[in-house]
């Protein structure tokens, strides 16, 4: 009986074994595939940490790359401008080297002074060298010195042309003072005249040409002695940069540019020859 017992439980415990050698192999299978499902997720993980370090690095290197192209482009934007304009300050050195020879007599006399800074250019002048006493006509002395002045300036390019009159304090005489009431009708009719003779005679583009009067406020000496007031009856000429004047296309294109109170728009007093007859102010 023993045999027969034992024949029966030994199939019986074969029969188990391949099912639990299955499930342990199955078991080391899915631990080793999650352990390399893990792996591979930490692996890709790294990849796509390091495909985006890669882009950004790309598109810093782009925004670096455009930044020195803006930088190159300023850098060659700056040195045309500084070409451009040491070449204007050379051309205005020229205008003032030929004024200066020009006005020689004058200027040895005291009557005419010349002054450049940087890119302003000035000529002062006292009333005697373009204007007879009390008037606002431009003498036949002064017509000649305009000349020579319009013939130095008429070819300046990129300049505004501003023509002042000033006076001293004095009021106007008696027998001016119906046509120049106070010192502003005075100094602003020398302006408009001096400005009208440099469009009309000297060749002077009129749209560079500006006429302002100051009357006696923006002396350069005292009113309290003769020579003061001398030096303060005078007639500026400054050539500055043109930063607004525009050209004759924007009238064609129906825009209407800014006005400047220019030889076209002034109308003077009295014509710019001849003299009036009369008594002379001390103006």
């Amino acid at each position: 009986m023993d045999d027969d017992y034992s024949d029966d439980v030994r199939p019986q415990r074969s029969s188990a074994l391949p099912w639990v050698l299955l499930f342990v192999v199955l078991i080391l299978a899915g631990a080793a595939g999650y352990l390399g499902y893990s792996s591979y997720l930490e692996e890709h993980a790294k990849a796509r940490k390091a495909l985006q370090a890669g882009e950004d690095a790309s598109k810093r290197a782009k925004e670096l790359e455009t930044k020195v192209a803006s930088l190159e482009e300023q850098k060659g934007s700056l040195a045309a401008n500084l070409a451009q304009k040491e070449e204007e300050l050379a051309k205005l050195k020229s205008t003032y080297d030929d004024l200066n020879e020009k006005l020689q007599a004058e200027i040895k006399k005291g009557d005419i002074s010349l002054t450049q800074q940087g890119d302003k250019l000035q000529v002062d002048m006292v009333d005697k060298v373009l204007f007879d006493s009390g008037r606002a006509e431009v003498s036949s002395r002064g017509q000649e010195v305009l000349a020579r002045i319009g013939s130095a300036i008429a070819n300046v390019e990129n300049k505004l042309i501003q023509v002042s009159g000033h006076t001293d304090d004095s009021p106007t005489k008696r027998e001016v003072a119906k046509q120049y009431p106070t010192n502003w009708e005075l100094s602003a009719a020398r302006a408009v005249n001096v400005v009208r003779y440099l469009a009309e005679s000297a060749g002077v583009p009129p749209k560079r040409l500006v006429a302002a009067g100051y009357g006696q406020y923006h002396p350069v000496a005292s009113n309290h002695d003769v020579p003061g007031r001398a030096k303060n009856r005078r007639i500026e000429i400054v050539l500055t940069p043109a930063i607004d004047v525009k050209d004759d296309s924007a009238a064609a294109a129906g825009k209407a540019p800014e006005k400047l109170a220019s030889a076209k728009a002034a109308k003077p007093a009295k014509p710019v020859k001849g003299t009036r007859p009369g008594k002379k102010s001390r103006h």
